[in-house]
């Protein structure tokens, strides 16, 4: 009996050893838990900002032309392909049309019917007039009207010569399209056509193209779109930076030469063309790639700048925070401009200063010396037991 309430009495010994130990455990793991501070910096430097708008599009040929005749007829005699250089007033194709000859011939015998009429109604003037000088008394009145009538067909005459003359110079130019010429120096940029395809059918199409389409590729641009909210920004003059989506690693500059009074709506949203022209164009810029715009809108030069994520704000008022001697130190400044990655400091600090970028907080645990972990993981022996 004795034995057995000893043995009961050694187990709550135990217990209260179990539970003491493993609280001072818990208490001396929660004290020596520490946080650590971390800060990335960078340096208050003076330099350049620039600050520009962005849009995109594609490059286009300025100075084009469509070669899209107004006769109709049989294409004959095509000599351009895609990719031909020609000159102003080269021969690109001809138009089979004989019904151009006949109108001209047409025209023309209907101009000599109306000089022939001029004669006759002036002969007809003429001897209205002679009546009615050699007429008496009681007859003039009566020749007077037939002069006048005479005089009214003299007129008439006149105006059909004027219009048969023009309706045969018309026909004249229409025969002499039969052989179509390029209108401007430039490269061949499409040929829609062919030999024997006609042409009333082509211009019927709804889905119908130019026949041939020139351009002259020393004057290509670059048609960027710009969103409402930039547009006001931008001015003619102004630099822009362009890139390709082709050509990587490549860069190119320019400035704008247009800008659009009227806006394009898409899905809500406006946007306004904007031409920029290149500084130097390079042979490998081709029509109708894609291109990016980067268009410099406003310049400072010799400014303090700090990375934009080193300025906070605070109410209203803006601060930046400085590491000196492994504190952070909090200054209020004024801004001026910004980009996307720096922004300018007019007062508040000084070139050189470290400005903190990020702060980064981490818990971490100490152990105890190596005996103590080494004891804790024995564990607690009872003698006897």
């Amino acid at each position: 009996m004795k034995f057995i309430i000893a043995k009961k009495k050694i187990i709550g010994i135990i217990g209260i050893i179990l539970i003491a130990g493993g609280s001072y455990y818990w208490y001396s793991a929660s004290k020596n838990k520490t946080t650590a501070v971390q800060y990335k910096t960078a340096m208050a430097e003076k330099g350049l900002l620039s600050v520009s708008v962005s849009g995109s599009g594609n490059i286009i040929v300025d100075n084009s032309a469509n070669i899209d005749p107004t006769i109709t007829g049989t294409v004959a005699n095509l000599s351009v392909a895609v990719g031909d250089k020609v000159e102003k007033g080269q021969f690109l194709f001809s138009i089979e049309n004989e019904d151009l000859s006949v109108n001209v011939k047409k025209a023309y015998a209907s101009y000599l019917q109306s000089l022939a009429s001029l004669e006759t109604a002036k002969a007809n003037r003429k001897e209205a007039e002679n009546n009615f000088e050699d007429a008496d008394s009681d007859e003039r009145s009566i020749y007077k009207r037939k002069l006048e009538a005479a005089e009214i067909s003299v007129s008439v005459a006149e105006e059909n010569i004027k219009s048969s003359l023009e309706n045969y110079q018309i026909e004249k130019n229409d025969y002499a399209k039969r052989n179509v010429l390029a209108s401007i120096s430039g490269t061949v940029n499409a040929v829609n056509i062919k030999n024997g395809d006609d042409l009333s059918r082509l211009s019927g199409n709804s889905n119908s193209q130019a026949p041939i389409v020139l351009g002259d590729l020393t004057t290509l641009k670059a048609q960027v779109e710009v969103s409402e909210v930039d547009i006001s920004n931008v001015q003619i003059g102004q630099k822009a930076v362009l890139t390709f989506n082709a050509l990587s690693d490549f860069e190119t500059s320019g400035k704008v030469e247009k800008i659009d009074s009227l806006g394009t709506s898409n899905s809500g949203v406006v946007t306004y063309n904007v031409i920029v022209g290149f500084d130097s164009l390079d042979e490998r810029i081709k029509p109708e790639m894609t291109v990016s715009a980067s268009i410099i809108t406003e310049t400072k030069q010799d400014v303090i700048l700090v990375p934009n994520s080193a300025v906070k704000i605070d109410n209203g008022n803006y601060y930046v925070e400085i590491l000196k001697d492994g504190n952070s130190q909090k200054k209020s400044v004024e801004v001026g401009l910004e980009n996307t990655t720096k922004t300018e400091i007019i007062s508040g600090i000084n070139e050189g200063e470290n400005v903190i970028t990020q702060t980064i907080k981490s818990s971490a645990t100490t152990s105890s010396n190596s005996s103590s972990s080494k004891n804790n993981q024995s564990g607690i022996r009872i003698p006897g037991m």
